[in-house]
C-alpha cells in the first residue's frame, strides 16, 4: 500500500517544536471550524479556543481559521499547542559526533527522547534541534527517559528509514553498562531468555510463560564493596528488558523506582538516577558501507563514587 504523504506544515518551529496537526473528518454535525475544535480539544475551554481563534492560531494551508469559517471536511489544520509546565533536567546534552547525516548524543539521565505526556521542552529532540539549528533532526530509536547513554538522529527525516532497519534487524550491537548488586553465587557469563510483556497503561513489564521474545548476554566487567558493574548485550529491544532480567537474576540495578517494586518520586527528584548506560552503537551504515561505532563518554555514579551516591538525598 502506497503512504500517503503528509502536506507541510504551513507554521515554523516553536523551540524546537512542530506545530500540531489536526485532520478535520469527511463529514459532521459541525456548522463551523470552531465547533468541531471545541469537541475536539476538550481539553481547552471553549473561551480559550475563541481566543486562539481571533488571534490566527488555527491555519491550513491557505490561511487562518476564523471563529466563523465553514467545517471544511477532510481538511488538514496545525496550531502549536500550549505546553505544560515540567522542570529543567539540570544535566547536559552532549553531542559526541555530527555529520551531514547523523547526530549522536550523549543523553543525561531523566531526559526524555523525544515529546510525550508531560515532557516536551526538556527532551533530546527538542533540545538538539533548538541547539543544532536542525528543523528537520529526527531520532531513529529511542531511550527510556531514566536511561543515559547514545542515542542516534538523522538530520533529515527521509533519511530515518534505512537507519531504522539496523535496528529492526537487529544489524547494531548495542552494549549497556550497568551497575547492580554483586551476588558471588550468580554464575556470569549467562544469556537470559524470556518473554516479557507490557499493557498500555500499565508503568512495568513483565515475564510470562512462553516462547521466548527478549535476550540479553549479561557479563560481569568488576565487582568492589558489594556492588558488580556489568556489561550488558541485548539482542531484543523490549520495553524494560535490561531491567526486567537483571531483576529476574535477583540483582536490579541501582536506583530503578520501577523494579523489582514502584516507588514514586517527585518530578524534579534527579537525585539517584538509574544506574544504566547506553554505552557502544556499533553498524554498518547503510548509505556508505562504513563500519561505524560511537562509544558514550558518561561514567555511573555509584561506580565512580560510591560515597558520593550514598549521600545523595
Amino acid at each position: 500500500m502506497r503512504r500517503v504523504r503528509r502536506p507541510p506544515s504551513p507554521l515554523p518551529q516553536r523551540d524546537g517544536l512542530d506545530a500540531a496537526r489536526i485532520r478535520l473528518p469527511a463529514r459532521g454535525p459541525w456548522p463551523t471550524v470552531r465547533d468541531y475544535l471545541v469537541v475536539k480539544l476538550d481539553r481547552l475551554p471553549p473561551e480559550r479556543i475563541d481566543a486562539m481563534l481571533r488571534d490566527s492560531c488555527f491555519v491550513t494551508q491557505d490561511g487562518p481559521i476564523t471563529p466563523d469559517t465553514e467545517f471544511l471536511p477532510n481538511t488538514h489544520i496545525w496550531f502549536h499547542r500550549e505546553l505544560p509546565d515540567e522542570p529543567a533536567v539540570p544535566f547536559e546534552l552532549d553531542v559526541v559526533h555530527a555529520d551531514d547525516d547523523l547526530v549522536v548524543a550523549d543523553k543525561p539521565h531523566f531526559l526524555a527522547t523525544t515529546p510525550r505526556g508531560s515532557h516536551v521542552r526538556e527532551t533530546a529532540l527538542v533540545r538538539l534541534r533548538r541547539d543544532l539549528g536542525i528543523r528537520d533532526l529526527a531520532p531513529v530509536h529511542r531511550l527510556d527517559r531514566v536511561t543515559a547513554g547514545l542515542l542516534l538522529f538523522v538530520t533529515r527525516r527521509e533519511l530515518r528509514a534505512p537507519y531504522q532497519q539496523l535496528f529492526q534487524n537487529r544489524l547494531v550491537r548495542k552494549e549497556y553498562e550497568a551497575v547492580a548488586p554483586y551476588d558471588s553465587e550468580l554464575e556470569l557469563p549467562r544469556t537470559v531468555r524470556s518473554r516479557i510483556v507490557k499493557k498500555r497503561g500499565v508503568w512495568t513489564a513483565k515475564e510470562v510463560p512462553g516462547s521466548p521474545n527478549a535476550e540479553t548476554r549479561v557479563e560481569l566487567l568488576d565487582h568492589a564493596d558489594g556492588l558488580g558493574r556489568y556489561r550488558l548485550l541485548p539482542v531484543t529491544g523490549r520495553t524494560h528488558q535490561l531491567r526486567v532480567h537483571l531483576t529476574s537474576l535477583g540483582i536490579p540495578i541501582l536506583g530503578d523506582t520501577l523494579y523489582p517494586e514502584v516507588r514514586e518520586t517527585a518530578p524534579d527528584d534527579f537525585s539517584r538516577p538509574l544506574q544504566l548506560l547506553a554505552k557502544v552503537l556499533e553498524f554498518d551504515d547503510p548509505l556508505t558501507g562504513e563500519r561505524r561505532r560511537f562509544e558514550s563518554r558518561r561514567t555511573l555514579l555509584a561506580w565512580q563514587d560510591h560515597d558520593a551516591w550514598l549521600a545523595s538525598p
